[in-house]
């Protein structure tokens, strides 16, 4: 039996009216339960989870809606502000997205009667991943198949601009840092950047490629992993500009790396999607093997719970969420 076959199923299922594209927990705290938000071909479903693990009285997952916004086209990636927040009034629900026509747009609500979208136009190319900056909020950067990495104020302005080398995939911001970003390129490197001398400060280089998604370890920022090719690399950014791990993932070509918000040494990787499934594997860096290899039916997106260690994928109208049982 091989491995694509042999993926248990998920921990938990919620179903969804459509196809799911993108699905982000978001990383902040924002009161009780995690926020998480999921996008389809013209909408964004905004919603908190909460599940057994946390809470007694729940049987599985138990997701509510709060508001779903319209959005003129498919939701091609989408990142949360730290500012949204449910237990203080006003609430607010802030986060953006980008889409297929080039655009980042910023949602704002009140989850009353006021809603509010900017609209950011520069990209050139299709892009690639956002992120906001996570302290204030007051920042939003993303890259692009256009070889730039951009950076907004919530006005819409562009602020900065970095000139890329290859398309942009990933960019992370350091989590105490205001002024370090991290960027991924699909050629293989990926550099940190100095928001106040506009200058790249290090490098990274995979010795392969492409590299399809990097992400910052924020639990420990000196880790840097990335999927480049089949394989999975971990970076120890004070050590080397070569990676200190590198193994094989996935039959075929991988399509994102995540590390877990609560552990380190956890991590997920996905294969670019199948024609009839997605593989999710989890790994930790204490063990040769994936300590738990899941299969989701044509899944898309990848993200972690902020305080469980429990990630979730979207697929063809359902949200999969695994839970892992590990010791740390």
């Amino acid at each position: 039996m091989n491995m694509e076959d042999s993926g248990r199923g998920a921990s938990y299922t919620v179903p969804c009216d459509d196809y799911v594209h993108v699905v982000e927990f978001s990383p902040f705290d924002s009161g009780s339960a995690a926020l998480l938000a999921y996008g389809g071909n013209q909408y964004v479903v905004v919603g908190t989870c909460r599940f057994q693990e946390e809470d007694m009285e729940v049987e599985g997952v138990e997701f509510t809606t709060l508001r779903v916004f319209h959005h003129a086209l498919r939701v091609d990636c989408l990142a949360w502000s730290p500012e949204s927040r449910l237990d203080k009034l006003p609430q607010l629900i802030r986060f953006c997205t980008a889409a297929a026509d080039r655009k980042v747009r910023l949602l704002t609500s009140d989850l009353q009667n006021q809603h509010e979208v900017k609209v950011m136009e520069g990209h050139t190319s299709y892009i690639n991943h956002l992120v906001f900056e996570p302290t204030e909020g007051k920042q939003i950067a993303s890259v692009s198949d256009d070889h730039t990495c951009r950076v907004w104020d919530l006005e819409g302005n562009e602020t900065t601009t970095f000139r890329l080398r290859s398309p942009g995939v990933s960019v992370c911001w350091h989590p105490e840092d205001a002024f370090k970003l991290m960027v991924a390129e699909k050629k293989g490197t990926i550099r940190f950047y100095d928001l106040v001398t506009q200058q790249a400060i290090l490098s990274l280089d995979c010795g392969q490629s492409p590299l399809m998604s990097a992400d910052w370890c924020l639990t420990n920022t000196i880790k840097v992993g990335a999927v480049t090719g089949s394989d999975w690399v971990i970076w120890d950014i004070t050590r080397s500009s070569y990676p200190q791990e590198k193994r094989p993932a996935h039959v075929e070509r991988a399509g994102n790396f995540r590390w877990s918000r609560v552990n380190e040494n956890l991590f997920s990787t996905t294969g670019c999607p199948g024609k009839i499934s997605s593989q999710l594997l989890v790994h930790h860096l204490g063990h040769p093997q994936p300590v738990m290899i899941g299969s989701a039916t044509v899944g898309a997106g990848l993200s972690w719970h902020r305080s469980l260690p429990l990630c979730v994928i979207g697929g063809d109208r359902k949200l999969s969420f695994w839970m892992t049982e590990i010791d740390s």
